[in-house]
């Protein structure tokens, strides 16, 4: 491929995550995550915040997720999330093994935003003996679509999730993006959100993610939790130096900003000098494009990675890595698409 917009997964590390990496690999440190890096990296987590959370990092965002959700249902109880959440549809049933069997229930809403309405109408469904009722919600910021909760849109949810007692999880892969194109992370836990996942890996660093429980009722035994799920990283300073790299230098924000404008950048192109449509608001680094398949073969075959997303179009995705050269060429391309 000549440039792969198929996902902010497939750029590199960043300088400034190399650099953590680097530094972290100085000298020797105390294992487990009982080094000076990783009590850094908790740190920056919890000033961007404002919250005084207990923070763990772990490799991946399916196992953040999972071990999140875990802790926020028994077995025999489900989790609300938009039918198009990774949760839903990309961890091959993670949630469920981590929580011993607990369901998923998918909501549907625009651009993977959920549907205060079709909440409601599950949070009101009577309990039976016979199915999961729902004891936690799973949102995510920003969406699978690419869209951005408002902070009175989270709130509309939350709260009557909280009032009967239930969970809250947000999942923030793309935490960066929301961040940098305005979402204030201190409504996180001002909002009631139980346990946050805060993205690192598609912010540039390597494959860390951390979980933050900001409800410290939920840490009871954490680790060991952590430790049976094969997530307990013996040299965890090298999942925090990249993380600690991004959030010291302010690049974890930046390079969330420089992807955004890539993403307005291409559907501003792809809107104004092709034939093709947006199908979503680019309100994060993803633009959603109304496209036939033969169109979209043609592109693969030209050489640009971009694939077939849930709804049908077709997903592009911009990184911290993402060039305006490489967004201006890719603009030619879709608009010489017959």
């Amino acid at each position: 491929m000549r440039y792969d917009f198929g996902s902010d997964n497939t750029a590199g590390m960043a300088p400034s995550a190399v650099e953590g990496l680097v530094r972290a690999n100085d000298g020797f440190a105390r294992a487990y995550g009982a080094d000076d890096v990783t009590a850094r990296a908790a740190d920056q987590i919890r000033q961007r915040l404002d919250a005084d959370a207990e923070v763990r990092f772990v490799f991946s965002g399916t196992a953040a997720n999972a071990i999140a959700l875990s802790m926020l249902a028994f077995p025999f109880e489900a989790v609300l999330a938009h039918n198009a959440a990774h949760v839903c549809t990309d961890e091959t049933g993670a949630p469920g093994f981590f929580g011993h069997g607990l369901g998923l229930i998918g909501l549907p809403g625009f651009s993977g935003k959920i549907d205060p309405l079709a909440l409601k109408a599950q949070l009101d469904e009577p309990e039976v003996g016979h199915r999961q009722p729902p004891a936690a919600l799973s949102l995510t910021q920003a969406t699978e679509y690419g869209a951005l909760y408002s902070e009175e849109e989270l709130r509309h949810l939350i709260e009557p999730v909280k009032l009967r007692g239930h969970g809250v999880h947000l999942d923030g892969a793309r935490l960066a993006n929301a961040a940098a194109a305005g979402f204030d992370l201190k409504d996180i836990a001002r909002l009631g959100v139980d346990v946050l996942v805060f993205g690192g890996a598609k912010a540039g660093a390597n494959c860390t993610e951390a979980i933050v429980l900001f409800d410290k009722s939920l840490a009871r035994r954490l680790d060991n939790r952590l430790k049976q799920a094969g997530q307990t990283a013996s040299k965890a300073r090298f999942l925090a130096g990249p993380m600690l790299g991004l959030l010291e230098s302010g690049d974890w924000e930046a390079g969330g900003a420089h992807a955004n404008l890539m993403a307005q950048r291409l559907a501003e192109g792809v809107a104004t000098r092709s034939r093709f449509v947006l199908a979503h608001p680019v309100e994060a680094n993803a633009v959603f494009v109304r496209m036939p398949a033969e169109a979209h073969a043609r592109l693969n075959a030209l050489g640009w990675a971009c694939y077939a997303f849930d709804d049908g179009s077709v997903r592009f995705v911009c990184s911290w890595a993402t060039t305006t050269e490489a967004v201006d060429e890719l603009i030619e391309a879709v608009a010489g698409l017959e």
